[in-house]
């Protein structure tokens, strides 16, 4: 990988990011859950735990961001009133679990180094590298949010667009627009060469991160369906538990097989 960032004959940083990361970003789409929604298989435990990771990834990196606001490579890129999803998530994570949702968060172990990546990056001396979890995670999000909120509704027959306000962009009119603007706004940072090849290099490891995410859930949820399927064959008649208790139980047996994280926030 290191030979194509060093290579990239682009002089725009968003251009060079975009060559630099276009295998990784095939292999995000071509992982089991991203094909799942794509066939709009999607099912309301997928996207429930998927709700989980994305609040605790936009968390820390809109909280690094705040953090970062006036850093010279930042404030260029800085659109919390246009790009911010930590509350449309929260909305999101309220709308299916209830006012106590934040009791109920299940994240993998890959969710817990992706997070504490961003927090690495926002808090040393590095904050440039921000520019890289920021292009990749929002202009993603931009580019299929409407699509992807009509699969996941379709697929989870709702009713209604409640609980899924995390595909919505309210403050930007034109998404095409915004992401042209975006773009012109990442081009004109000024980074050293150093600079810039070590935020190629972190886009490369932001699209890791998320391939990691990716697949952590899909284990986890493989195995906790394999975890409710064999409790309830040995005695589900004994035990009558409501669908998110059985959730929980199932992750929970799942995060411990596959070595993942739980805690209570």
């Amino acid at each position: 990988m290191e030979p194509r960032i060093r290579l990239a004959v682009f002089h725009d940083l968003s251009d060079q990011i975009k060559a630099a990361t276009k295998e990784n970003h095939f292999r995000a789409e071509n992982t089991q859950l991203m094909l799942s929604y794509q066939k709009g298989q999607i099912t309301l435990q997928q996207y429930k735990v998927l709700l989980f990771s994305l609040y605790e990834i936009y968390k820390a990196l809109e909280e690094e961001l705040d953090r970062n606001s006036s850093h010279p490579a930042v404030a260029p890129i800085y659109f919390p009133q246009e790009l911010a999803r930590l509350e449309l998530l929260e909305s999101d994570l309220e709308y299916f679990f209830g006012q106590d949702w934040e009791k109920r968060v299940i994240v993998p172990a890959a969710t817990q180094r992706y997070k504490q990546r961003l927090r690495k990056v926002g808090e040393n001396e590095n904050p440039e590298l921000l520019v890289a979890h920021a292009y990749t995670r929002y202009l993603g999000d931009l580019s299929g949010g409407q699509v992807l909120g009509k699969i996941t509704q379709k697929s989870l027959g709702l009713s209604s667009k409640e609980g899924l306000s995390f595909f919505s962009f309210p403050g930007v009119s034109s998404p095409n627009r915004f992401k042209q603007l975006y773009r012109s706004r990442m081009n004109s940072v000024e980074l050293t060469e150093e600079e810039k090849a070590a935020v190629l290099e972190e886009a490369v490891e932001a699209f890791e991160l998320n391939i990691q995410v990716f697949d952590d859930l899909q284990k986890m949820l493989s195995i906790a369906t394999e975890t409710d399927q064999s409790r309830s064959d040995v005695g589900a008649a004994r035990f009558t538990a409501s669908p998110v208790l059985q959730l929980a139980v199932g992750l929970c047996v799942a995060l411990a097989t596959v070595g993942a994280a739980m805690y209570g926030m």
